[in-house]
């Protein structure tokens, strides 16, 4: 059974930081996985915040999100970070982990079609 566990989210006020960390258990190889972070903000439709390949050498970033936020992973830790820097009110949302279908290409877009296995989210509130 596949178990997406995010953490680190919260309250912080515009211009702070966070950090969040995602782990994943139950996936025969983490490694094989394109990982995201999705985000749905009150009223709106869940969006692709960030994505990033099996190996970490590929990242896509929403335009919403570039140079503030860092997606980065441990494939020997089983873990995926997003790093969020600079936060505006408007990143206030849940952000949702997930693990994408292997084949699933992150080049230039994070679909949420491709996501195999969600997590269950964690509320990022930005305070202005």
């Amino acid at each position: 059974q596949v178990q997406v566990v995010e953490s680190g989210g919260g309250l912080v006020q515009a211009g702070g930081s966070l950090r969040l960390s995602c782990t994943a258990s139950g996936l025969l190889s983490f490694g094989a996985y394109p990982m995201g972070w999705f985000r749905q903000a009150p009223g709106k439709e869940r969006e692709g915040a960030s994505c990033i390949s099996r190996s970490g050498g590929t990242t896509y970033y929403a335009d919403a999100v570039k140079g503030r936020f860092t997606i980065s992973r441990d494939n020997a830790k089983r873990t995926l970070y997003l790093r969020m820097n600079s936060l505006q009110p408007e990143d206030t949302a849940v952000y949702y982990c997930a693990a994408l279908a292997p084949l699933t290409v992150v080049a230039g877009n994070c679909p949420s079609t491709g996501v195999k296995y969600w997590g269950q989210g964690t509320q990022v509130t930005v305070s202005s």
